[in-house]
């Protein structure tokens, strides 16, 4: 080891200390909890980690590494899998610098034999407690290195931490938890469709036995990247574990010439004693602080109104113009045009790719509706889908061969569309010229960025697979957008929540969470999806009384009181709603705009609540106001609900609480709904004793306002 080189590096934030092990050849976590004080030394903590000589081993206990390595005798998943035409695979590198600037921790370490340099950069955010990490490699050989893998910075798990919390779905059902025991092996998520996916979400919270909403330990970890991804907790036979998290290559896909360099994508996580809400908390902190671009980091969310599921592909302006009138009058502040507006596009099957304004559909351009909706106080907003072609478009009969295929395989069509390959220079040309003159001829400030189909072919037109240059040159196409027309902000829309990360992020400044917009299966999606997004980024709308996708009918007060808590938005035909509709649905967007600044910015705190129960709270960030809303998902096995106990608040205050949502809250008889009103009661009795619950109807909720006096 270098002489400048210290046994021990330490990082600190807010809540947490991060400890780095640099004694052996390579470095290795060997702290990341709860903030230490300067009462303990890394040797105490290396000293309290002291291990035996396993039976039947190796002498020394091969080390979990920030990237293990197997020529240590490491048994696992090595986190850097490489090769030269087969050899000089097996990395044995040792540690060449450290530097520590600003809680921002650079490791760099050689293998001359693999002729590679790898570089570790960690850091944690002072307020938010968040650990971001990447790994990156280095070809300092002389020949080409073949690159099949190089996971982030690797996370050992203690041995406690014997409960893993994933998240899968699918199409119009995404972020769904499921929560299995951890075992002897590994648990492995895999996505292949070129995209974040609807069925394999790159997060996992690993956590205690006891570990809940409001306590308990866990890790929550989170790979920004918007494309092929693998997920892997593993226990070896000797009791350690570890989380790596990494991009996906397809064979072949990744090579470095002497010289050239690969960074994984950034690992982002947080540690907590505080339960699943403080996981919660520390992402929300983050996204706000460091994702949300300055341009929209203090702009009101404007309410939205989407015409998908209002007219689908039957438009006409006049049409059009009615429903920007009526969304104008329920309060809707921005009108989103979406999919049927181009050249010969009058269903899926057709048109993708040719991005010219329908003549026949609007014989003067998209100014006139424009007009009319900016002449409401509306911002204008315009659904796109660049990435994709339809074969029956002027676009594809002309370059056909800028399609990913998988040649000699028959192409796979999707929702009857054809991929891009935007990693070749004349796509992106074509794509940045087109949506360039589209933001430059009209006042648009909002696109609606879709991705309806996965990539079931990342070859390029030489067969080569590209899934990690997409994913990358869709970067490059939006930061190119963004850099040209400051103004526009994007939504990250892929089917609903197919592309949703802390990658995606850093270009787009909203998520369309689901295609469903069914309330009670929205409270599910939208709690997944809460623990890593905050609500301003989370796109949620109010759907048409019989939801389009489930067939269930909800009541105006259930699908407002689900879509106030996130960025609020309306996606119904509001020429078929009836007066008390329509006022009820005016009376929620008030309600939401009332109380948006909190919702947009408070602490999200869930409530530990039963499987036929919803519940969770925003608190604002001094503890002065909050909102909690209560849904009962369906019938009760008793006759009467239990208590609501609320979570998070000065349980030295005084709160004056009210109901707030519906408008005309009801029970069958006298009960909490007809005394609570105004009342002042404690921080320390609403937590601890909790609000009786009235009998409810399945499917209703309760959005309760506290005021701390």
């Amino acid at each position: 080891m270098a002489p400048s080189i210290k046994s021990f590096y330490a990082l600190h934030s807010r809540n947490c200390s991060l400890v780095i092990d640099c004694r052996g050849n390579a470095p290795a976590i060997l702290y990341w909890g709860s903030r230490l004080s300067e009462a303990t030394s890394p040797d105490m903590l290396s000293l309290l980690a002291t291990r035996q000589e396993l039976q039947a081993c190796q002498a020394q206990e091969a080390l979990i590494t920030l990237s293990p390595e197997a020529a240590t005798g490491f048994m696992g998943s090595p986190g850097v899998q490489m090769h030269r035409s087969g050899r000089q695979w097996a990395i044995y590198a040792k540690t060449k610098s450290v530097n520590l600037v600003d809680n921002q921790l650079t490791i760099i370490s050689q293998c001359h034999g693999a002729e590679i340099q790898l570089t570790h950069c960690l850091a944690l955010h002072a307020s938010t407690d968040v650990l971001t990490a990447t790994t990156a490699i280095t070809n300092i050989g002389s020949s080409a290195l073949w690159l099949d893998r190089c996971d982030a910075p690797c996370i050992p798990l203690p041995m406690r931490y014997n409960k893993i919390l994933g998240f899968t779905g699918r199409w119009a059902n995404e972020f769904q938890q499921v929560s299995i025991d951890r075992f002897p092996g590994a648990y492995v998520r895999e996505n292949r469709s070129g995209r974040t996916s609807h069925d394999s979400f790159p997060g996992v919270v690993v956590h205690t036995e006891d570990t809940n909403e409001s306590s308990g330990s866990a890790y929550g970890l989170h790979l920004g990247w918007s494309g092929n991804h693998q997920l892997r907790i593993e226990e070896q036979h000797t009791g350690q574990a570890y989380a790596q998290l990494g991009e996906l290559f397809f064979p072949g896909e990744m090579s470095l010439e002497p010289g050239e360099k690969y960074c994984s994508p950034t690992l982002y996580g947080t540690s907590t004693a505080h339960g699943f809400s403080a996981i919660s908390e520390s992402f929300h902190g983050y996204v706000r602080a460091s994702l949300t671009d300055k341009r929209v980091r203090n702009k009101v969310r404007p309410v939205h109104f989407n015409t998908w599921e209002a007219v689908y592909f039957d438009l006409s302006y006049d049409r059009l113009c009615e429903l920007a009138d009526v969304a104008a009058e329920v309060g809707a502040e921005r009108f989103v045009l979406d999919d049927g507006w181009f050249k010969n596009r009058k269903s899926d099957k057709a048109g993708l790719g040719d991005w010219f304004v329908d003549n026949t559909v609007f014989e003067d351009g998209l100014g006139p509706l424009i007009d009319h909706v900016k002449a409401k106080n509306m911002e204008f907003g315009l659904w796109v889908e660049p990435e994709m072609v339809n074969p029956d478009s002027d676009l594809y009969r002309a370059h056909s061969d800028w399609v990913l295929n998988a040649d000699p395989a028959p192409l796979i069509l999707s929702r009857n569309q054809l991929v891009l390959d935007l990693t070749r220079t004349e796509v992106q040309t074509y794509l940045f010229e087109r949506l360039d003159a589209l933001l430059t001829e009209y006042s648009i400030s909002y696109l609606k960025w879709d991705m309806n189909r996965a990539v079931y072919q990342p070859n390029n037109q030489g067969g080569r697979a590209v899934g990690h240059y997409q994913t990358n040159a869709l970067y490059t196409l939006l930061g190119r957008l963004r850099a040209a027309h400051p103004a526009v902000e994007i939504e990250s829309c892929s089917s609903g929540g197919g592309r949703a990360d802390f990658g995606v992020l850093e270009f787009t400044d909203r998520i369309w969470t689901s295609d469903s917009n069914d309330a009670l299966d929205r409270l599910r999606i939208q709690k997944g999806f809460s623990m890593f997004f905050p609500a301003e980024v989370m796109g949620a709308h109010i759907g048409p009384g019989v939801c389009h996708i489930t067939g269930r009918i909800l009541s105006m007060e259930t699908r407002a009181g689900v879509a106030m808590f996130g960025h609020m938005g309306i996606e119904a035909n509001l020429l078929e709603m009836d007066d008390d509709q329509t006022e009820t649905l005016k009376a929620g967007v008030a309600l939401h705009k009332k109380h948006r600044q909190l919702i947009h910015s408070g602490n999200l705190v869930r409530l530990n609540t039963q499987s036929n129960e919803n519940g969770f709270g925003i608190i604002a960030q001094d503890g002065g106001e909050a909102l909690f809303s209560y849904t009962q998902l369906d019938s009760l096995s008793h006759s009467v609900g239990g208590r609501l106990q609320f979570i998070g608040l000065d349980s030295n205050g005084l709160y004056q609480v009210s109901i707030v949502w519906p408008q005309e809250p009801k029970s069958y008889s006298t009960s909490i709904l007809d005394v609570i009103n105004g009342s002042v009661i404690s921080g320390e009795a609403l937590t601890k004793a909790g609000i009786q619950l009235p009998i409810m109807h399945p499917a209703s909720l309760l959005v309760f306002h506290l005021i701390r006096r």
